[in-house]
């Protein structure tokens, strides 16, 4: 799916970093990251495992707090926030974990009615139903509705999580390594996936990944994180088109034996 057609507002940042730092003990993961995502836009954010990514988003939903520096979603300072207006911050933001994080003893049609029953409680069983079969739907998995996540492939268990979060009609998505322990054909589902969501559902996303084909198809802007702080942003063919070696090699370790190229 070729990927464009977007309705991106660059005058309207939903998630405003500035000066953001991160440190456990004397491992320091975040060393002053600067970054603005705006509406509509799909943000990949790449570098090598360890390298903070996967911090980086939890910390702008909320579920890890920055030592110091400046992280606003919608206007509000994540860490400054009290607990009611975190939970309702929350409730715009979809996470996409890396493992799915379905509940194994649920079926589908459960795990996908919890987060409803949980957030939305004056929807009656009908409403639960609908939305139920609407986002299986988008999702192109109808048929595993009483499933359970055990009978699901790796691709099926990854698209049942993305409905999970879509059901809750979120503004902004955060994908932690959409792709990964994925064979290239079912990556590619959920890249056109990812791309989907965007058009549909107008969200602004934040793609963590270390997988550049991913990046390549789903962003309309690269990042590339290295030694806690953003070595470069920009498009796709811009950022690899730099005569940066780590980016080179970066780019190389991904594609050396594929016939892809950077234009993009």
């Amino acid at each position: 799916m070729n990927k464009k057609t977007t309705n991106i507002d660059n005058k309207e940042a939903v998630i405003f970093i500035k000066g953001l730092k991160k440190s456990f003990g004397s491992l320091t993961v975040l060393n002053g990251i600067d970054i603005e995502i705006f509406k509509g836009e799909n943000l990949a954010v790449l570098g090598r495992s360890g390298s903070g990514k996967s911090v980086l988003i939890k910390i702008i939903s909320g579920l890890l707090k920055p030592d110091s520096g400046i992280v606003k979603v919608f206007g509000q300072e994540v860490d400054k926030i009290d607990p009611k207006e975190l939970r309702e911050l929350r409730s715009k933001i979809g996470f996409s974990f890396q493992n799915s994080a379905l509940y194994d003893s649920m079926t589908v049609k459960e795990n996908l009615a919890f987060p409803l029953t949980r957030n939305k409680r004056e929807l009656n069983k009908n409403e639960v139903n609908l939305a139920i079969e609407e986002v299986l739907n988008e999702v192109g998995l109808s048929q595993t509705i009483n499933q359970m996540p055990s009978e699901l492939s790796g691709g099926q268990r990854k698209r049942i999580g993305i409905a999970r979060t879509l059901i809750m009609k979120p503004e902004i998505m955060l994908y932690d390594e959409p792709t990964s322990g994925l064979d290239p054909i079912t990556s590619i589902e959920i890249n056109n996936l990812i791309t989907k969501v965007q058009k549909q559902y107008n969200t602004s996303s934040i793609i963590i990944t270390h997988d550049l084909t991913c990046a390549k198809n789903t962003a309309n802007r690269v990042a590339i994180l290295m030694e806690g702080k953003f070595l470069t942003t920009g498009k796709f063919k811009d950022v690899f088109s730099s005569k940066e070696e780590y980016i080179k090699t970066f780019y190389d370790y991904n594609f050396i034996n594929d016939d892809e190229t950077i234009e993009k």
